[in-house]
């Protein structure tokens, strides 16, 4: 079961990937456009602001769309074969749902308590879908309707049907079967959503009202839960979904940033539900501590070893929010680590916000400056300079706890390496190679045996051994049918992975960036 919802949550994180970029355009565009800060240039009728205008707009695409994405988006990491045609089943099947519940609320919506005359948006409960003025169901409804596509994909796309019903056959008969499992569904939606609705509203004002205690345990589960892979289930109602907010926290903040940045009003009374998009700190104060106690504690003979495998990893968390790399390399070693980071993670983002601090900083120094600092500051800036305050003295706090911990608990933290660890490195492909080309016995595939996702096949226990295989944004997931043939870490990371993380038959390679082409070269050899 939990390979089953580490699997779903990866797959959550699929289109999530598109929202980094556009945000920045929105952001940036935004920023141009704020006469404020660009003076008369950047006035209505200006040429420079029409432009700017034009460029948003496009920028607006992906939060607009967000449903549409999430459904296409979870075929491509849930459906085990003919991921394209999955995402055409999908797209094809969540319109067919919109169109069920426009009509069935138009004919009986006095029944189900939704008023189809009101306008879509607002406190209606009404969206407006590809055209579809259905029920707001926003991105649940779009996992939830695709998901039930992919596990009816994986079933019935390779069934062989009478020759005479051939044209029936792969994606019709998924839309087929989707089709009829669409109208008791959408029947139940439109009675069980609008009570979800009336319980989002009140989950949103208990939230709110919980203030910093809500704030803690939000930012501590996001983290702690990040090995597990469920972390996707705690952010994302809350960040891309009306959790706090209609639209989520990234969308709201986004259409308003031009209101906070004309109010002198705090951002905390403008936008208190902010506070539970404030775990990027840890990304950008957290990690630079933590880096510092890791190089401070190696031996003196390895820290320049150690510096380099930092640095890299330290400025792609900081800067770009992507923090795997260093975090699984102390939490391979010790979880008691990750734990403390957790800890506090979780009580810096909660005393940032006591101090007034909100917006949308999930992820690194960039979305950060582009959608906080940058657009805000001239109206906000003092609470921007206590967030970096209090952002640094954290960077103490963690460069010291950890570094405590690493000496007192003499943890073998990189550069600290004991016996058959003493290589303190994360090994390249280049790497493979030399050791390939060193040995002396060079058999005739080994050419081809070179690529990564072969070799990744045979550390795995061979094409046989593998059950399923998907991916979030750094990590290759992979189920096999027995463990024990499963090589080493030692030799995924010969093959330019991070680690490994392992759970009975449920296995984490932590590849990087790269993953999602990886794991096509992996899929394309395991279907050959």
């Amino acid at each position: 079961m939990m390979q089953k919802v580490q699997r779903f949550g990866s797959a959550m994180f699929v289109p999530v990937l598109l929202f980094a970029f556009a945000g920045i355009v929105v952001g940036l565009s935004t920023l141009f456009k704020n006469d404020q800060l660009m003076g008369a240039i950047a006035r209505p009728d200006t040429f420079w602001y029409k432009c700017w205008y034009i460029i948003e707009e496009g920028g607006w695409t992906v939060f607009r769309q967000m449903p549409l994405l999430f459904a296409v988006g979870i075929p491509i990491a849930l459906a085990k074969k003919a991921q394209a045609r999955a995402c055409l089943e999908a797209l094809t099947t969540y319109l067919t749902f919109n169109y069920f519940i426009s009509a069935i609320l138009t004919v009986w919506g006095d029944f189900f308590g939704v008023d189809m005359s009101q306008e879509a948006g607002g406190t209606s409960g009404l969206a407006e879908i590809a055209g579809i003025k259905t029920l707001d169901t926003n991105i649940i409804g779009a996992i939830l309707i695709s998901s039930i596509v992919v596990y009816i994909h994986n079933r019935y796309f390779d069934k062989k049907l009478p020759d005479f019903l051939g044209i029936f056959q792969g994606s019709s008969f998924v839309v087929i079967i989707s089709f009829a499992v669409m109208l008791p569904v959408a029947l139940a939606t439109a009675y069980i959503w609008p009570m979800v609705q009336g319980g989002i509203a009140s989950l949103q004002t208990f939230l709110v009202g919980s203030g910093a205690f809500g704030v803690w345990v939000y930012t501590f589960l996001e983290r702690v839960l990040i090995p597990t892979g469920l972390h996707h289930f705690i952010y994302t109602p809350f960040v891309f979904g009306p959790a706090v907010v209609e639209g989520g926290i990234v969308t709201y903040w986004a259409q308003h940033l031009g209101e906070f940045s004309a109010s002198a009003q705090p951002l905390k009374e403008l936008f208190p539900q902010g506070g539970f998009a404030l775990h990027g700190n840890s990304k950008i104060f957290g990690i630079l501590g933590i880096a510092l106690a890791i190089y401070v504690t190696a031996k003196k003979e390895k820290k320049k070893i150690v510096a380099g495998l930092l640095i890299p990893i330290t400025l792609t968390a900081m800067i770009a929010g992507i923090t795997e790399p260093i975090e699984f390399t102390f939490l391979f070693i010790s979880p008691l680590l990750f734990l403390v980071h957790s800890l506090l993670a979780a009580t810096m983002a909660t005393l940032m916000y006591v101090c007034g601090v909100v917006g949308n900083m999930g992820g690194g120094l960039i979305e950060i400056l582009t959608l906080n600092w940058i657009p805000l500051f001239h109206s906000h800036g003092s609470t921007y300079l206590f967030q970096i305050l209090i952002g640094l003295s954290f960077s103490v706090i963690y460069f010291f706890v950890f570094r405590f911990l690493i000496l007192k608990m003499d943890i073998a933290t990189p550069g600290r390496e004991k016996g058959e660890q003493q290589e303190t490195k994360f090994y390249t492909k280049q790497d493979f190679k030399a050791k390939k080309h060193s040995e002396k016995e060079v058999s005739a595939g080994r050419e081809h045996e070179e690529d990564q996702a072969v070799l990744c096949i045979r550390a795995l226990g061979g094409k046989d051994n593998i059950a399923e295989v998907t991916n979030c944004a750094t990590r290759l997931r992979v189920s096999v049918y027995d463990e024990s043939k499963v090589q080493p870490d030692s030799e995924f990371k010969a093959l330019g992975a991070h680690g490994v993380v392992r759970n009975g038959k449920a296995l984490q390679i932590i590849i990087g960036l790269s993953v999602p082409q990886v794991r096509e070269r992996v899929e394309k050899l395991l279907d050959s």
